[in-house]
């Protein structure tokens, strides 16, 4: 995100805070990463399944720890290969409560999320009962225009990177569509390995506080 002062960061929080939960979604709010682990330990219920979307930021908060304590239901997809590995996404889908970051989150109060093999963007849509998002400020943004970018710029090539795998902006830095004069939200590079295929945006929710968003005041994850 842009450079601002401590103050003004404050402010886009509060901001995002009010437009999540008028777009229907419950905003928490931690100025720590140790904070997290509190507000998370109070919204699930010992016993109830719970699976998770590859994240960096749930790591960096203790999170793991937390749903691994054997007090849950996890939905573990670790060292899996082939049907198992589809049957945890499936059991994922109908889990009680699931656990992910946000790629980004606009001051306007809507979520941007960019998937390859698309198992959290399918469960952010549908499925769980809850979803528990935890996400750093430097993740908040003013509009989806600027979540677009940010995803071409700074979560699509560590996110690659982090995989392994040799798509063009791993070599680049960011998305090769940024060459483009105008690029378009979808351009990108043609290879399989591509990790941008579907592309989602979380406005105005039926379901009430389903999605509950934890922003963390410090810079987490990509």
């Amino acid at each position: 995100m842009h450079t601002v002062t401590e103050e003004k960061m404050e402010k886009y929080i509060e901001t995002t805070m009010k437009n999540l939960e008028k777009n229907g979604m419950k905003p928490f709010y931690c100025e720590t990463k140790e904070e997290v682990a509190a507000i998370v330990k109070s919204l699930i219920k010992d016993g109830e399944s719970i699976s998770n979307g590859g994240s960096e930021t749930l790591k960096a908060c203790g999170i793991f720890d937390i749903i691994k304590s054997g007090n849950y239901d996890f939905i573990d997809r670790t060292g899996l290969e082939g049907e198992a590995v589809r049957e945890a996404y499936i059991r994922a889908f109908g889990c009680d409560t699931y656990f992910c970051s946000s790629n980004a989150v606009t001051e306007r109060g809507e979520l941007y999320n960019v998937d390859g093999n698309s198992n959290r963007v399918a469960c952010i849509v549908y499925g769980p009962r809850q979803v528990i998002m935890v996400v750093g400020r430097n993740k908040i943004v003013p509009d989806i225009n600027a979540a677009i970018k940010r995803v071409k710029e700074k979560a699509a090539p560590p996110n690659c990177e982090r995989l392994h795998l040799a798509n063009p902006c791993t070599k680049l830095g960011s998305c090769v569509s940024l060459k483009l004069d105008d690029p378009y939200l979808c351009d990108g590079c043609a290879l399989d390995s591509r990790i941008c295929c579907n592309y989602v945006v979380s406005a105005k929710q039926r379901h009430k506080d389903r999605i509950k968003v934890i922003i963390v005041n410090e810079d987490l994850g990509y």
